[in-house]
């Protein structure tokens, strides 16, 4: 009836588990509740980084590759943007700080800030306004329909009532008007926080809050539909404080946490 030899029917029939079947098993029960755990965003990277280091698991990068590839188990992806440049001039005291050299050493020596769009059904386009401390990687937000000087005046009163504003703190921003505003640089200047900005046409030199902002949008954003305003604010609020600064691992934190981070850094600093 199928076709084959009868003693490779039983020969099939009658095989026992291999001890390398059996293992696969089990760590792909493991892929399967950390995937799920994350909100099914994490790829293989990530997955085989807790494996190794919180669930004591011995099993190569490829091997969680491929059991994730057979059971159709796979991170969020979305289509990567393309920048253009501009070679339109800039005031010359907008300068570049950064250079696209975003390594720190502790808290509070370099903020990144932006604001991307985001549907909210009913109320249209809203827009979330974003401050991250390149050491921790922790994000400091603010939510709002309108994309006004107020909102990032919003998002750094949040961060220096967090953080206050260390001697020599640099943050880097776009060309924005919202950041070249009167009202936010006297705002800097208060707080004696250097401003330091992006080339025009060059998300590259702001890649860490860029590549936030797409985190956001692949992992929750474009994973709903929000009908509202207020229904955008919680989902963002549990995306971002629940889930991204206190239990998301960051490859670029050593696949560790921004709260993980942050408290290392500050309970050194008590000691």
């Amino acid at each position: 009836m199928f076709d084959i030899p009868r003693s490779s029917f039983y020969e099939r029939v009658n095989r026992e588990e291999s001890h390398r079947e059996r293992e696969n098993r089990r760590i792909l029960k493991k892929i399967e509740r950390i995937w799920e755990s994350s909100g099914r965003v994490y790829g293989a990277p990530k997955i085989h980084a807790i494996l190794v280091t919180q669930e004591n698991e011995d099993c190569s990068l490829k091997r969680v590759q491929k059991l994730m590839h057979k059971q159709g188990i796979r991170s969020i992806t979305q289509k990567k943007w393309r920048p253009h440049r501009s070679a339109d001039p800039v005031p010359d005291d907008w300068v570049n700080l950064l250079n696209q050299d975003f390594s720190t050493t502790g808290l509070n020596q370099i903020w990144v800030t932006d604001i991307t769009y985001i549907w909210t059904g009913k109320d249209e386009w809203s827009y979330l306004s974003t401050i991250l401390d390149l050491y921790s990687r922790k994000a400091i937000w603010s939510f709002s329909r309108q994309m006004t000087v107020d909102l990032v005046l919003d998002t750094l009163t949040k961060a220096t009532q967090r953080y206050g504003a260390a001697e020599g703190l640099i943050l880097h921003s776009d060309l924005g008007s919202q950041y070249t505003s009167e009202a936010y640089e006297s705002a800097l200047e208060k707080q004696g926080i250097r401003h330091s900005f992006s080339r025009k046409g060059s998300p590259h030199d702001n890649a860490v809050i860029e590549s936030f902002h797409s985190i956001v949008k692949k992992e929750e954003v474009y994973q709903k539909n929000y009908p509202d305003f207020d229904t955008a604010y919680r989902e963002l609020f549990q995306y971002i404080e629940a889930f991204y600064n206190r239990k998301r691992i960051h490859s670029a934190l050593g696949n560790r946490t921004p709260l993980a981070i942050e408290q290392g850094y500050l309970d050194q600093a008590v000691i």
